[in-house]
C-alpha cells in the first residue's frame, strides 16, 4: 500500500467541454491519455493518490460527473483538494451525497480535516497567491487569513489523528505554493513551523519543467507535483 501526488489534472472529459489543455503547448498532447497510462502503470488498487486541486474544468458539481466517472475507473483511492479553477467545488456533505449517488466510494475530500492514507496522515488547504500582484485577486490580505484559518483547522484535526497514529508522518498538500522562488506566503509557513510539519506538496505552476522536484526551505521539504511536470506520472511519496 503506496501513498501517491499528483495535482492539476484539469480533466475535460466531457463531450460538451471545450476546456481541454492541449491549447497550452505540447507537454499537454493527449494529456488525459498519458495519465491513464501511467496511473495504471505505477498505481494499484491498494494505494491512494492525492490529488490537490484543479481535478475538473466543470462549473458545476453536476458536470463533474464525467471527470469523476474516469478517475473512479483508475486503480487506488483518491483524495482531493481544491484548486483555483474547481469551480465545482461544494460543501463536503454535497460532494460526498453526490459521489454516493453515483455509486464512487474510492473518493475522500480534504477540506478542512485530515485523513489517514497509507500510513501518513494527509492535511492542507488551498492556500492562496504568495504576493498581492497588485490586487488582482481582491482583498489578498483577507483570502490568505482565509486559507490559513482552513489550514490550522485541518492542522488541529492531523494533530487528534497522530494520538489516534503514534509515528505517522504528516505531510501537507496545497494547490498553491507556500513558497516560490523568493516569494512566501509567512502565514503558511508559520502554521507548518508551529505544528511542526517538514514535508509538503503543491502544484498550480505550468510550463516550467527544469526547476528541482524538491526543495528546501527552513527546513520543510516542498515537493512540486503538477502534472505536466511530473509528466502526468502520479509520484510515490
Amino acid at each position: 500500500m503506496a501513498l501517491f501526488a499528483i495535482s492539476d489534472l484539469h480533466l475535460s472529459t466531457a463531450a460538451d467541454t471545450d476546456k481541454s489543455m492541449e491549447v497550452f503547448g505540447k507537454k499537454w498532447t493527449g494529456y488525459t491519455e498519458k495519465l491513464e497510462k501511467n496511473w495504471r502503470k505505477v498505481v494499484s488498487e491498494d494505494d491512494t493518490v492525492v490529488i490537490p486541486g484543479d481535478v475538473s474544468w466543470s462549473v458545476s458539481l453536476a458536470g463533474t460527473q464525467s471527470d469523476f466517472t474516469f478517475l473512479h475507473s483508475l486503480p487506488g483511492k483518491k483524495i482531493i483538494g481544491k484548486g483555483n479553477h474547481d469551480f465545482w467545488w461544494s460543501t463536503e456533505t454535497k460532494m460526498n451525497a453526490y459521489l454516493s449517488s453515483l455509486g464512487f466510494d474510492d473518493v475522500r475530500f480534504l477540506h478542512n480535516n485530515a485523513l489517514f492514507a497509507e500510513g501518513r496522515i494527509v492535511c492542507g488547504t488551498r492556500g492562496w497567491f504568495n504576493e498581492d500582484d497588485e490586487g488582482a485577486h481582491g482583498d489578498f490580505e483577507k483570502l490568505v487569513n482565509r486559507e490559513a484559518t482552513r489550514l490550522k483547522l485541518s492542522l488541529d484535526a492531523a494533530k487528534k489523528l497522530t494520538e489516534e497514529h503514534p509515528g505517522a508522518p504528516v505531510i501537507a498538500f496545497f494547490h498553491f505554493p507556500p513558497v516560490w522562488n523568493d516569494q512566501v506566503c509567512r502565514p503558511m509557513v508559520d502554521l507548518l513551523h508551529e505544528y511542526g510539519v517538514t514535508e509538503c506538496c503543491f502544484g498550480h505552476i505550468h510550463g516550467i519543467y527544469t526547476v528541482p522536484a524538491s526543495t528546501e526551505f527552513e527546513g520543510i521539504t516542498f515537493r512540486f507535483i503538477s502534472a505536466d511536470y511530473l509528466d502526468f506520472l502520479p509520484r510515490l511519496l
